[in-house]
């Protein structure tokens, strides 16, 4: 009997156990099947519906004051042109409670006049805004409805550079997509989302993902999916979601208190570059350099200077200055914190009492709250005015601004659009929403009441007839 080489035998043998170890190695691999089985019935499909703008009628444009048009639209009525249909939008959310809590992006539903929640057994359940942060571009809905699947909530924190991970979404409105990637980078920092220190993934997301969950490969939500870096508009191998940690932190505060507060240190920061290091006595870049102390802000009060570099905020190293504004941001205000700086090439520590950032674009914006109620009689949704709106707008005291309206009630019938500030109802003038409420109450059903309203500078009397 013929002998067999060896080598032949080793060939043999090692093919083998190539063979074996295939399915060893795929075992390492995350079962997305398992993952998306076990949490797509509590991602939904979020659409929404926005009224074009009043005067879209005709041409579909105003024309200016002065123009010779004008006279003869007067005269002889402009041309009959198809209605504005409303303008909608797609977007992915998900439930965190089974009494209907949603969260999503706050782009999704921005100005959105209805919002409709598609859940995974196709019903469609209309959903109130409980409010929004534009700063994090966190958004908290309630649908009415009970016994609903949920989501569990990870720890961002934790997260680590390489991990799988899954998003769930509605990719131009096609639902429960399901992509998978990696970790590709924790905490970026965007051009317009300083508060927020991003997660970066690869994970395949298109319009349609955002507020979307990101789920590790224990299925608990750890972001939530809601920007892409791309040139043509589509999915281009980087997508960005807010941490699950922060996100959380807006929502909670949204419900709580229907606007989020932040931590203001009062500085304008830039990042350290080698040659800057070098010159202030850095061993390597670090840190967020201060360029500008604001006056009487908690950074000049606790004594930091122009020239400082920020090297530690409340006890969390500052790797760049894209690091700091979220670390503030999530600082108690009123707390007294210790603040590490570098000046003059030695290290000092100062303590700086955290205020509000009183911006307005950092307000959440409540759909509940005690300067936010909904007009049964004439159909619209207030707000009081700010001091700053109050100052641009030239007036001096009280007036209230329209966030929402019915299609089809009475201020919409008027001509009454939202963004009119309403300042006047009859012989009454008016300081709040609340006292708005009370006297739209009062008001004879069937009669036309007077109505003053400021639209930009100019202001306007309309007539508007309560319902029976």
């Amino acid at each position: 009997m013929k002998r067999r080489k060896p080598s032949l035998l080793i060939a043999v043998f090692a093919a083998c156990a190539a063979l074996l170890a295939v399915p060893a190695q795929a075992q390492n691999l995350p079962d997305f099947r398992t993952l998306v089985k076990q949490n797509q019935a509590a991602v939904v499909n979020i659409s929404t519906t926005q009224s074009r703008p009043e005067g879209a009628e005709g041409f579909g444009f105003d024309l200016p004051e002065n123009h010779p048009f004008n006279e003869f639209f007067r005269r002889f009525g402009q041309p009959n042109m198809p209605a504005p249909r409303p303008a909608q939008s797609l977007g992915s959310g998900f439930i965190i409670s089974d009494d209907g809590t949603v969260l999503t992006n706050a782009h999704v539903v921005k100005d959105a006049d209805e919002i409709v929640v598609r859940l995974s057994d196709q019903r469609e359940l209309q959903a109130e805004l409980v409010g929004l942060d534009e700063r994090s571009d966190v958004a908290v809905l309630k649908i009415d409805a009970s016994g609903l699947p949920t989501l569990k909530l990870g720890n961002s924190d934790t997260l680590e550079v390489g991990e799988w991970v899954l998003a769930i979404g509605s990719p131009f409105g096609l639902d429960f997509t399901a992509t998978q990637g990696i970790v590709s980078a924790l905490g970026r920092s965007l051009p317009s989302d300083s508060y927020v220190p991003f997660i970066q993934t690869d994970v395949a997301v298109n319009p349609g993902n955002s507020g979307g969950p990101l789920l590790n490969t224990q299925g608990q939500v750890v972001g939530i999916n809601s920007q892409i870096y791309s040139r043509s508009g589509g999915y281009q191998g980087v997508s960005f979601a807010i941490p699950i940690n922060t996100a959380m932190q807006v929502a909670r505060q949204i419900e709580s208190q229907g606007y989020v507060s932040r931590g203001w240190l009062g500085v304008s920061i830039q990042n350290v570059t080698q040659d800057l290091a070098r010159s202030f006595g850095l061993d390597r870049p670090r840190g967020a350099l201060v360029a500008n102390v604001l006056e009487d802000s908690p950074a000049a009060k606790a004594g930091i200077e122009p020239g400082d570099i920020i090297l530690e905020f409340n006890g969390q190293s500052v790797s760049s200055s894209s690091a700091l504004p979220p670390i503030v941001g999530e600082t108690p205000v009123g707390s007294r914190v210790p603040v590490l700086v570098l000046r003059d090439g030695k290290r000092k520590t100062l303590k700086a009492k955290i205020e509000e950032l009183k911006d307005q674009d950092g307000r959440a914006v409540p759909a509940r709250s005690s300067q936010d109620e909904s007009m049964t009689g004439l159909g619209v949704q207030v707000r009081d005015l700010t001091d700053d709106e109050r100052e641009t707008l030239g007036i001096e005291r009280g007036g209230v601004v329209i966030v929402g309206m019915e299609r089809d009630g009475p201020a919409a019938r008027a001509g009454i659009r939202k963004g009119d500030v309403i300042r006047r109802v009859g012989r009454s003038s008016i300081d709040s929403a609340r006292q708005l409420r009370k006297l739209v109450d009062d008001l004879p059903k069937g009669k036309p009441v007077s109505v003053l309203v400021q639209r930009g500078d100019n202001p306007l009397f309309v007539a508007i007839t309560i319902d029976d």
